[in-house]
């Protein structure tokens, strides 16, 4: 069987503290068989290909554990559920799955979105009918009064193309289960909590501890992993001791909630690149900036840098997950964010954090153990970086730094190519959305009338 053979200069296999030097990877058949010094490597036959890595840093295909894939670069929840067919946000979503594949990531984790259309999107890759990374399915996000995905007002409701499914019994809720089972998910979504709170200002759990328990149990029986939103210490306790495999977010977890955690195995992906980006890209006359909803994204870093910080210190193991899939974490464009910050506002060193996006990220997909790692027996997922992200994690985040990318061994062409936004994304514009009024302008400081 002919071989690919891979000379690297400097190479980091996504299980070590740093990188090797002059190593040969073997290929054969879509998986590394032989990773180690170029003087231990077979002398290439003639119908071998070798390729010369040169000066490029080589390590493994990153992997972005959370992304919404059919999101569309959304600007709100209208965006995400009303404007845009199930199908044409699948097609869509095959279109921007070539950026983030440009960006380095041959995996992803879609955590919930409408009907089945991230299931679609992997299908049609994984049938080479296009190209793109690696995807672990999703459908619509289980949710309960209280919790995220419940969006609208008691006469809209959750009509089946949005992306939350209302399921406000046991009963609705094992069966939601196993309909998305035998739609073919890798992965089922439950939203412990959203934007509902007590008088203390603490999150109110949407499920109970026994509803989220039977949940998981039957999805494990089925084969699934299960993540979890939420933000809240009940929501996180709850999650944890049922043996949620990921809960996203975190923020407002507590000492009980880190031993539940390390006590159950469950992984922590925070995304703090969509708080870091909202934050950042606010406009400082908005008086939201202050005391609005940028203002209560800032607090929510604050404890979320303590909160996280002592749970990389007690040992709870991260992923990295960007939520893109929004206006403010457009696709191909801030993955690797995450990895940055994890250096710099929760103590990682950079190749912990490169672990964490690799080897440890990869445990969320269908069969993790044979990805997110250089070494024998994985898949060959990998990329060619032109800099050293052990010395400099900001990297990954430059245009054109990823100069190569590999799927199964196998060099994959990409092309982040231009669209126009009103055409592919901004599908709820209307004429006058871009645009302040009178009052607004006032309020902003940006128009005084004559009599003032």
């Amino acid at each position: 069987m002919p071989r690919t053979i891979v000379r690297c200069r400097r190479l980091f296999t996504g299980l070590e503290d740093g990188a090797r030097a002059d190593q040969t990877l073997v290929i054969e058949d879509g998986l590394f068989t032989q990773v180690g010094p170029t003087g231990d490597a077979p002398a290439p036959a003639a119908t071998d290909t070798v390729i010369d890595a040169g000066d490029h840093f080589v390590m493994p295909g990153l992997v972005d554990a959370h992304t919404h894939i059919v999101f569309g670069n959304a600007r709100g929840e209208e965006d995400i559920d009303f404007w845009g067919t199930p199908e044409f946000r699948a097609l869509r979503g095959l279109f921007f799955a070539q950026r983030v594949l440009a960006a380095g990531y041959t995996s992803i984790v879609v955590p919930g979105d409408a009907g089945n259309c991230s299931i679609s999107v992997r299908d049609a890759i994984n049938a080479g009918l296009f190209t793109g990374p690696r995807i672990a399915a999703s459908s619509c996000v289980i949710a309960n009064r209280h919790s995220l995905n419940d969006w609208f007002p008691e006469h809209v409701g959750t009509p089946d193309y949005v992306t939350g499914r209302l399921c406000t019994t046991r009963d609705a809720q094992i069966e939601e289960v196993r309909r998305q089972a035998k739609a073919g998910v890798d992965v089922i979504k439950i939203a412990m909590d959203g934007t509902h709170f007590r008088e203390d200002g603490t999150h109110i759990a949407a499920f109970t501890q026994e509803e989220i328990g039977a949940m998981v149990a039957e999805a494990h029986r089925l084969g699934k992993k299960v993540v979890t939103h939420a933000y809240g210490k009940e929501a996180v306790l709850y999650a944890a001791r049922a043996g949620v495999d990921v809960i996203n977010h975190a923020f407002f977890a507590d000492d009980e909630c880190i031993e539940a955690m390390l006590k159950s195995g469950s992984h922590v992906s925070p995304t703090l690149t969509f708080l870091r980006n909202n934050v950042e890209f606010g406009q400082p006359h908005e008086p939201t900036a202050g005391s609005g909803y940028q203002g209560a994204q800032r607090r929510v870093i604050e404890v979320a840098k303590r909160t996280l910080t002592r749970m990389r210190q007690a040992g709870v193991p991260f992923m990295t997950g960007s939520d893109s899939g929004f206006a403010v974490t457009p696709y191909g464009e801030w993955h690797a964010r995450e990895i940055e910050i994890l250096v710099d506002w929760l103590g990682f060193s950079p190749a912990q954090a490169l672990r964490a996006a690799t080897s440890v990220s990869s445990r969320a997909m269908p069969r993790g153990h044979t990805l997110g790692a250089i070494d024998p027996g994985r898949r060959a997922d990998f990329i060619f970086v032109d800099g050293d992200p052990l010395a400099d994690v900001a990297v990954l985040q430059r245009p054109g730094v990823v100069t190569a990318v590999h799927i199964g061994g196998v060099p994959v062409a990409v092309e982040a190519r231009r669209y126009d936004p009103y055409k592919v994304t901004h599908l709820s514009s209307l004429k006058w959305t871009d645009v302040y009024t009178r009052d607004r302008a006032a309020e902003l400081g940006l128009w005084h009338s004559e009599a003032q």
